[in-house]
């Protein structure tokens, strides 16, 4: 028989505390995102050259993101180099494991736009008297960034829906802030029924900023 009784005062007095971790959510995983993008760039160039240790390791980054649990690459940076010295706090695990992940999966995005756009633009760009590095900056990577933009705002939500494995290395974000409050309550379903509800709202103002960033990037 159901017999359970709601109490919300608990959830609402502890409000901005969650809304703070919310933010703190939204900000690691907005750093992962930054660091995943100027790293996947790197590991698409890399990859594209098909030989010389780059590539080597930027193929090892990529099929050990994308081919082993993101739990598993958060305990690495948490407990696994532990055992050389090196102790992360729990902001610096999360960073380093979401950007690890994220870098590998936006690094095959990278590589198939790279390779979507015509090899004929480059060398014309080159025979107008550009650098390599001009052409790349100012043509083609512009057009890669068009290309895989949608996939980028895909990646975006994943990080701040997989921060919350951060609870787990002892992270405060939005699902550690919640399981700290629940545990002292044990109003476990009104807090996390609150939680699923801030986690809706970030997802669609990442989706809603994303597109009005589209609209202004990509006007014509």
């Amino acid at each position: 028989m159901f017999d359970y009784n709601f109490h919300w005062r608990p959830v609402m007095k502890s409000l901005p505390d969650l809304l703070e971790a919310g933010l703190l959510t939204l900000q690691v995983a907005t750093l992962s995102m930054i660091i995943g993008i100027v790293i996947g760039l790197l590991l698409a160039l890399s990859r594209m050259k098909k030989t010389g240790p780059a590539y080597w390791l930027a193929t090892a980054w990529v099929e050990l993101a994308r081919n082993t649990p993101a739990l598993f690459q958060l305990f690495f940076f948490g407990f696994g180099i532990g055992a050389f010295g090196i102790h992360l706090s729990p902001f610096a695990i999360v960073l380093a494991g979401l950007s690890f992940n994220c870098a590998g999966y936006l690094a095959e995005n990278f590589r198939g736009g790279f390779q979507a756009i015509p090899d004929t633009q480059l060398r014309a760009a080159r025979s107008l008297g550009m650098t390599a590095w001009q052409a790349h900056t100012r043509i083609i990577i512009p057009q890669v960034f068009r290309l895989v933009y949608h996939p980028i705002t895909n990646q975006m939500v994943w990080a701040v829906l997989m921060s919350s494995l951060g609870m787990l290395v002892g992270f405060r974000e939005l699902s550690g802030e919640t399981q700290f409050f629940a545990s002292r309550t044990f109003r476990i379903f009104e807090y996390f029924a609150v939680t699923a509800v801030i986690y809706y709202a970030i997802v669609k103002i990442v989706l809603g900023a994303s597109r009005l960033l589209a609209m202004r990037l990509f006007r014509y």
